[in-house]
Formats: structure tokens, C-alpha cells, sequence
């Protein structure tokens, strides 16, 4: 009982260590997962999971993953292909089946497989691991429909890539082409009925019990959990490999929905996707043969180099064929298609039955299949952010922001920024103050932030900040925490609301987003002092007029806002982490217009 509970225990333990040290790396954590798993399994024997778990092993995989997809369904919004649906369509049907085929004939070509089991090893490596991609997106930041394309691919194909394998075993083991084609035909109608009918009857219970108020607000995470298994399992005995689709589809309708809201089981998915991750990649790579020929052979290499040279070039070349999409465009999606955890689950259970039923060769599948996670993810991940860059079809460390809040002084503010070449879009409920700043050449948006249209109607293109600017403390907290999860905790802010100057704020300190400014620039005092006749001013530091010589002029109640650096990269000042001004850069600040005469 002792090594069980020491074996589980290293698991978890290992997994969020390998996933804090590629954190720390900024590297994809796959890769440290892959090789702490590997180091501790088959290298130093530390960790077997087919012992600590049994038979136990292949269900707990199969219902992680299936989470895992509902949380990747979660992030696909129908309101996304308004751009680039035709792509996505094109990249799911037609680009799957060249991967497919062109995968399968390369394995057969490259790798001595037999006919079937090149055809099996190609469905396999359909999948283009939404696991991989979502955190590459994250730190590469696309532009536009290109993000939106990469992400519906990586999270839909998974669900294809597992039903094309289903469907190449039971050929394989029907023993025949004309019966195996016959089941296989049956198969995708009834993975696609199946699939669809109960992700879509899930989606609609859960909405159903949350808009009626059946269940507790904390037991909404739970139930959810309950039905998304529920859904998984009975699409699965309906249909072999089906609950993938119909947990991904469930995923997509309550994104896609707008009668109740979800991030509170976006977020709880999202906390539970990272635990599962970290465990799912030590489990499946301590389970990998060592030494073994694969990691040697020319073939293999070979084999790789072609999958991302030659298959996923030719499959995004037809995907793309007379679109809007521009080669730029093209050239990115070409360079995006790591393989994650379905491809290791789906690859690791057809292993274990092939070779149940005595399939030469099966005993390869396993590590070939790592061998392109790991070969597919170096080359992606370390290649796609410079290479997005040098195609200018992203933005790492974007500039622009949005100012929630229209008022006179955060348009001066706004255009102060937009003459330096910023991006600034402005949002406000008030049509005075829209109008206003339309009036002033400002792009501003008539809108609710907290509304559910928000993120659809917003072009967040070369955004990375948002600024919570209205009178109402309650509102700047909720669009902070509303924008948290799509521009990160450390890039939103709002004004410090009333009282927190004091410590007695009636907001906690740890709710919200970051605190503006000054501790005492409440939305208040900053109107306050610009009624009574203070401005928004920009000054530029130089030898002779540098950030002391600022401070004597306008004197403390001087209140800094914004430093602009010669790169053009913009710094906020804020209590707990204040830039330091320096000769070259530009100056934003809230001074007196009395001090700024004299």
C-alpha cells in the first residue's frame, strides 16, 4: 500500500514541478513532462504505472482526456469562424484526410509498417494537440483569424484523429477490407450521431439547472463534472471513441450560449486541465520501452522531418487554396501542428490492444508516437514565436490597451497615447461620452464591458492591457476580472476604488485588477483635480528637464500615469511596481495647471 501511495504522490509532485520549470524556462512544459516521465520510468524505475494502477490505468487516462477536451471546447465561441469558419472547415476535412493519408504512406514508406498499421499510425497523428497549442498561442499572441483557425483545428481534429483510429482498428480487426469498410462507413455515422445528439442534450442540462436555479452556486462545478463524464461514457458505450466528440461539441455549445454564464467552470476546468496534463504525460511516458530501435533508426527521423516539411505544408496549402488568407497567414498555420496528450492516450490504448491480439509491430506504435510528440513540439515551439514574428503576424508583448471609460480626461489621456503610435480603443455605456470621443477622432466602442457580446465585438489585436477607468468601483473590478483570463492578471488595472487608500475599501485587495497609479488616485480625486483645473500633460525627459527636475516643477501632487520608452514599449505606474523614468522617454502625468505656467 506504501509504494502506491508514494508512486501516486511522485506523480502529482513530479508533474506541477516539470510544469513550474518550463514555466520558469518559458518553454513548452510538454517537453520537461515527457522527460521527467521518461527519467523516472523506464531510466531510473522509480515509477510504474501499469503496476500502481492496474487495470485501473487505461479508464482513468480515457475520462482525464475527456476533460480535458470539454475545457478545450469551452474556448471555441461560434462566433470565431464569422472569419475564418471556411478554413476550419476545410482544415478538419480536407487537411485531416491528407495528414492522414500522406502520414499513413510515409509510415509505410519509411517506417516498415504493414498497409493497416500505416493506416492506423496516420489516423493517430491527425490530432494536432490543442494542449500544446493553447499555451503557444498564449505566449505568441496571433493576430486575428489566424489564432482563431490554429485553435478550432488543434481542438476539433482530436476528437476526428481518435474516431479515423477507431474506425482503421476495426478494420484491422475485421479481418477483411470489404466488412472492415462496412463497419467503418457505420461507425462515423453513428460516432457523429452520437457524438453530436449527446454533447448538445449535456449542454442543455447544464444550462437548464443553472437557469432555473436547480443547483447551488457550489455545486455548479461538480455537477457539470458529473455530466461532462456522464456524457463521455454513455457516447462511448453507444460508440466506441465517440465521447470526444460529443465532450468537445458540449464545450463549444455552452461557450457559444448566451442564457447563462460559464467562467466559473471555465475556470475550474481550466485548474483541473493543468493538474491532469502534468499527470497524464509522467504516466504515459514511464510507460515507454527502453531501449528501443525507434530512437535510433534513420526511418524514424526521416519519418518526422517529413511529417513537418512535407505533410503539413501540402494539408494547409489545400486548406487554404482560393481563401482570403494571406501567405503570411498560410506560412504561420504550416507552423503550427505539435501532437499532445490524445495522440499519446489514443496511440498507448491501440498498442496495448493490438498486441492483445498478437499484431506484429504494435509494440512500435508507443514510442513512435513520442518520438513525433517530442520531435513535433521542439520544432514548433522553439521555431512558431520568431518565426510569427518575422511574418508579422504576431504580437508577443503588445502595446495597445483598452480604456474602460470614456470620460474628458481619459480622452486626453487616450489621445496623448494615440500620438505616440499606441493603440487605445475606448469602451463606455455613455452615449455622451462616446459621441464625444468619436467626435475627437477616438476609437471607441458603445458598449456594456461586462456584457456578453463584449470579447466578440472588441478587436483585440495588438491589445495586451486593459484599464478600468469609470466611477464605479464595482464595475472596474468586474471588467478586471472579466478580462483576467484573456489578457492575463498582471495586464489588467483599475482605478484604486474608495477608501483603499485607508485599508478599509469595501473591495478585498486581492479581487480585482491591479491597483493604477497611486494608491490615493481614486476615480474621485482624479476628477476632482481635473475639474478644479489640473490636465493631462506630456513631457519628454532630457538631460536638463529629467524625472527630479519634473518633481520640483509640479511639485508632489504631480500624479505619473504613463511612461513611454524610446522602443515604444508603454510602463504604468502603479504602487506595487512604479517604472523608473530615465533621460529619452516620455512622460504622461496628471499635473497642476497653475505649477505648469510657472
Amino acid at each position: 500500500m506504501e509504494h502506491v501511495l508514494i508512486g501516486l504522490s511522485a506523480i502529482v509532485v513530479l508533474g506541477v514541478a516539470a510544469q513550474w520549470i518550463s514555466w520558469r524556462l518559458r518553454l513548452p512544459s510538454i517537453l520537461f513532462l515527457l522527460v521527467v516521465g521518461f527519467l523516472a520510468g523506464p531510466i531510473a524505475g522509480f515509477i510504474d504505472p501499469d503496476q500502481l494502477l492496474g487495470d485501473l490505468l487505461f479508464p482513468i487516462v480515457s475520462l482525464s482526456v475527456a476533460i480535458i477536451l470539454f475545457e478545450g471546447g469551452l474556448s471555441l465561441n461560434i462566433a470565431e469562424l464569422r472569419e475564418s469558419g471556411r478554413v476550419v472547415w476545410r482544415l478538419v476535412t480536407l487537411g485531416a484526410l491528407l495528414t492522414w493519408a500522406a502520414a499513413g504512406v510515409l509510415a509505410f514508406l519509411l517506417l516498415d509498417f504493414e498497409l493497416e498499421l500505416a493506416a492506423l499510425f496516420g489516423a493517430i497523428l491527425v490530432v494536432t494537440g490543442p494542449t500544446v497549442i493553447g499555451p503557444l498561442l498564449r505566449h505568441i499572441r496571433p493576430d486575428g483569424r489566424v489564432g482563431a483557425a490554429v485553435k478550432w483545428e488543434g481542438i476539433v481534429n482530436d476528437p476526428i484523429g481518435a474516431i479515423l483510429a477507431v474506425l482503421v482498428f476495426e478494420v484491422i480487426v475485421a479481418g477483411g477490407f470489404g466488412r472492415g469498410v462496412t463497419a467503418a462507413g457505420l461507425g462515423v455515422l453513428r460516432a457523429g450521431l452520437t457524438g453530436a445528439g449527446l454533447g448538445l442534450a449535456g449542454a442543455a442540462v447544464i444550462v437548464l439547472m443553472i437557469s432555473r436555479h436547480w443547483i447551488p452556486d457550489f455545486l455548479q462545478n461538480p455537477v457539470a463534472l458529473g455530466v461532462v463524464l456522464s456524457v463521455f461514457t454513455g457516447s462511448n458505450v453507444l460508440q466506441q471513441e465517440s465521447g470526444l466528440l460529443a465532450v468537445t461539441i458540449m464545450g463549444s455549445a455552452l461557450a457559444s450560449q448566451d442564457i447563462v454564464t460559464v467562467r466559473h467552470i471555465v475556470e475550474f476546468k481550466e485548474n483541473l486541465r493543468v493538474l491532469l496534463l502534468s499527470t497524464l504525460f509522467i504516466v504515459l511516458a514511464a510507460r515507454l520501452p527502453v531501449p528501443d530501435a525507434v530512437y535510433t533508426s534513420a526511418g524514424s527521423y526521416l519519418f518526422l522531418a517529413g511529417l513537418v516539411l512535407l505533410v503539413r505544408p501540402a494539408a494547409v496549402a489545400i486548406s487554404t487554396w482560393g481563401t482570403a488568407f494571406s501567405w503570411r497567414e498560410r506560412a504561420f498555420l504550416a507552423l503550427m501542428a505539435p501532437r499532445g496528450i490524445v495522440a499519446a492516450a489514443v496511440a498507448s490504448l491501440f498498442a496495448l490492444r493490438l498486441a492483445e491480439i498478437g499484431y506484429v509491430g504494435a509494440n512500435r506504435l508507443l514510442p513512435l508516437t513520442f518520438l513525433v510528440i517530442v520531435g513535433t513540439v521542439a520544432a514548433y515551439g522553439l521555431a512558431a514565436p520568431p518565426l510569427a514574428r518575422w511574418l508579422g503576424v504576431a504580437t508577443p508583448n503588445p502595446q495597445g490597451m483598452i480604456l474602460v471609460g470614456a470620460e474628458s480626461w481619459v480622452r486626453e489621456v487616450a489621445k496623448l497615447l494615440v500620438a505616440e503610435k499606441v493603440k487605445v480603443v475606448l469602451v463606455d455605456s455613455n452615449w455622451a461620452n462616446v459621441a464625444a470621443a468619436r467626435r475627437e477622432g477616438l476609437k471607441t466602442h458603445y458598449l456594456n464591458i461586462l456584457s456578453e457580446h463584449a470579447l466578440q465585438e472588441l478587436d483585440l489585436d495588438g491589445v495586451g492591457r486593459l484599464l478600468a477607468l469609470t466611477p464605479n468601483d464595482e464595475v472596474n473590478t468586474l471588467a478586471a476580472l472579466r478580462f483576467d483570463d484573456v489578457l492575463g492578471r498582471s495586464h489588467v488595472f483599475q482605478l484604486p476604488p474608495e477608501g483603499s487608500g485607508k485599508g478599509d475599501g469595501s473591495i478585498p485587495k486581492n479581487f480585482g485588477g491591479r491597483l493604477l497609479f497611486h494608491r490615493k488616485a481614486t476615480h474621485h480625486r482624479v476628477v476632482e483635480r481635473y475639474a478644479a483645473g489640473a490636465v493631462i500633460k506630456k513631457n519628454k525627459l532630457t538631460e536638463e528637464f529629467g524625472y527630479d527636475a519634473f518633481r520640483q516643477r509640479y511639485g508632489e501632487e504631480a500624479l505619473p500615469m504613463f511612461l513611454i520608452r524610446e522602443s515604444g514599449q508603454v510602463a504604468l505606474f502603479t504602487p506595487d511596481a512604479p517604472p523608473s523614468p530615465k533621460t529619452g522617454q516620455i512622460l504622461i502625468s496628471l499635473v497642476d495647471e497653475v505649477r505648469s505656467e510657472t
